[in-house]
């Protein structure tokens, strides 16, 4: 099977490395640019022009699977070109919460509503999935997700920016929902989530969303491990439920602070339960000898080397 991985941030290869290192597929990694450094370690890879539809013809010529992690027009074009090039299956980059749940669209969503209802419009040529793992780990790494070239233009991507400044021990933590009930989140290392995508290419179908989880919290267990791997009590935890988080984002919308409102968006999100996932998920179901990391052992691993 030729399978082809659009991007080459820190998910995309991954994934890559996974299907190259794991399976006997045909890999192709899609990319703007020249990729020397992947090329001398034995990768297939195509630069493609997202602005010409000839150019993502040719590069996706024989291809079964795309496995996508661009966004915004370069992605709908994508879909486009492989539509008419017959591709079976295309995976968009979404890699989160459900998009069913979404409501912070204006500042969370980056054209992926867009792409899923291209894709929702020619279901009758090709199949899609949405892979669905909550928040990853990486959000709590140190250096942030970005250093690891994950999350580059989500705008909350940066170390501390989510729920947890492990450096300071500091913590804004979505806590409730507007009626006060506990929330809850799914969390994924983004390792093991290419584990189980690379996974689902052997599946003969793929329903219309396929989810995968590391590890089930509330978010005020999250708050308590972390004090615990890290030996410490926050200095401060700014505990939270929706209806003031979405106080906060008007504050900041009518302030113009436009580094601050995908923070509180996630935040909101997250108070709302948009990223927590019936458990067992589905792929951990489907393949149950992939274990994946724990949150503790991956925090404490992580974070080994800052005192």
């Amino acid at each position: 099977m030729r399978v082809a991985v659009a991007g080459t941030c820190g998910l995309a290869l991954m994934i890559a490395r996974e299907i190259h290192d794991t399976t006997s597929h045909q890999l192709i990694i899609l990319s703007r640019g020249q990729q020397p450094h992947l090329l001398s370690q034995g990768y297939q890879c195509q630069v493609v022009d997202y602005n010409d539809p000839n150019s993502m013809k040719h590069s996706l010529m024989g291809v079964d699977t795309v496995i996508s992690t661009v966004t915004g027009n370069a992605q709908l074009r994508l879909i486009e070109a492989a539509v008419q090039c017959r591709v079976r299956r295309f995976a968009p980059a979404e890699f989160e919460g459900r998009p069913s749940l979404r409501t912070q669209n204006g500042l969370l969503d980056r054209g992926r509503g867009a792409a899923l209802a291209l894709l929702q419009h020619y279901r009758n040529y090709i199949q899609s999935t949405i892979f669905v793992c909550g928040v990853f780990y990486e959000r709590f790494s140190v250096n942030g997700m970005m250093s690891l070239k994950i999350g580059v233009n989500t705008g909350f991507g940066n170390e501390g920016d989510y729920i947890a400044d492990v450096r300071n021990m500091t913590a804004t933590a979505p806590a409730w929902d507007s009626a006060q009930n506990i929330s809850y989140l799914c969390l994924t290392s983004a390792y093991d989530v290419s584990k189980f995508v690379v996974r689902a290419l052997d599946m003969p179908s793929w329903p219309e969303e396929m989810s995968m989880c590391g590890e089930r919290m509330s978010v005020d267990a999250l708050i308590n491990l972390i004090q615990q791997c890290r030996g410490r009590q926050f200095y401060n935890v700014d505990w939270q439920n929706t209806a003031n988080l979405e106080y906060q984002m008007t504050m900041a919308q009518m302030g113009g602070d436009n580094l601050r409102q995908p923070k509180l968006a996630a935040l909101i999100e997250t108070s709302q339960g948009h990223y927590d996932l019936a458990t067992p998920a589905y792929l951990n179901s489907a393949f149950p000898d992939v274990q994946p990391i724990g949150f503790r052992d991956w925090f404490t691993n992580n974070w080994a080397s800052v005192p």
